[in-house]
């Protein structure tokens, strides 16, 4: 996917990486991952979400690269990384697991942030070695384990069958995005971020998003309407930290709460008043500073100490 479908200036510009690769995953996926900044300095790695790409990092990724050695990597079908038939949570591991193993030493510690389907790729890779050798700590953003649909708000109806059923087919449509208009901003504003969204969030989220191919959008829809992560979350054993937008209509806080609930190591939960599910992008130098925070206090712990 060209960066021209991306903003070209300004914090949600993609910044150029220092060097890219290409990781192989169990089943030969090729996945386009990027790496920015020092190669000495501490690393992170950034997963992201649903219908987005490396692109949706760039604030992080800008600030972050600064005295950090940043991996991205766009999940397959999306971004740069070729379409597959195999749209599954442990295809989400397996790509997770080539990109750890392509980027880190062996016995190397990262930090790992994943939004929304980035969040639920970790929860998936939990109990996969390659993240039990290389997982520092987890920052999780927006995101939940199970019952996306039935708990979604994007349709304003009570809860039930009937805005299941309606829910399940909006996010689940064929229907191509088309061009950036005026409209479309208006509709992804609703549907995925606070109503004080800035104008240039709200046009950087919506590129990334309409840039998406629609078969990969459907495709993975159906991964997210039947998933059922719980018991990733109860294996995700190393410090946790979790935010979320308090009007988040995809996975509204309800989800964190049970994620904070359920993980053996919880760090924290940060509810951002009047956010909405793009965190990253609604809420950048917070979101990096968890991430800062993560790195300072666990990934510069040597093992055993």
């Amino acid at each position: 996917m060209s960066r021209l479908l991306h903003v070209s200036s300004g914090p949600y510009a993609p910044p150029v990486p220092a060097r890219e690769l290409t990781a192989v995953s169990a089943d030969g996926a090729r996945l386009h991952v990027e790496v920015h900044g020092p190669e000495n300095a501490p690393p992170v790695v950034l997963a992201h979400g649903w219908t987005c790409s490396t692109a949706f990092w760039a604030a992080q990724i800008r600030d972050l690269a600064v005295d950090h050695r940043v991996i991205a990597y766009d999940q397959r079908g999306h971004g740069r990384s070729p379409a597959s038939p195999a749209c599954s949570t442990d295809a989400l591991a397996d790509d997770f697991e080539a990109v750890l193993k392509a980027t880190l030493a062996p016995g190397e510690k990262a930090v790992i942030a994943g939004h929304s389907m980035g969040g639920m790729t970790v929860m998936a890779a939990a109990d996969r070695a390659a993240f039990r050798a290389h997982a520092a700590a987890v920052l999780l953003c927006s995101t939940g384990s199970s019952r996306l649909v039935a708990e979604s708000t994007v349709v304003p109806m009570r809860p039930g069958r009937p805005r299941t059923w309606l829910t399940k087919h909006i996010l689940g449509s064929r229907a191509p995005l088309g061009p950036v208009t005026p409209l479309a901003r208006r509709i992804l504003k609703y549907g995925t971020m606070g109503p004080g969204s800035a104008p240039h969030m709200v046009e950087a989220c919506a590129r990334i998003v309409h840039a998406c191919p629609r078969k990969v959008r459907y495709s993975w829809s159906h991964v997210l309407d039947l998933l059922d992560l719980d018991h990733g979350v109860r294996s995700l054993d190393v410090p946790t930290a979790v935010v979320v937008g308090t009007a988040d209509r995809l996975t509204p806080p309800v989800h964190a709460r049970s994620l904070v609930a359920a993980l053996p190591r919880c760090v924290g939960l940060t509810e951002l008043p009047g956010l909405g599910h793009m965190t990253p992008v609604e809420a950048p130098e917070l979101v990096t500073g968890k991430i800062r925070d993560l790195v300072t206090t666990y990934a510069t712990i040597k093992e055993g100490a």
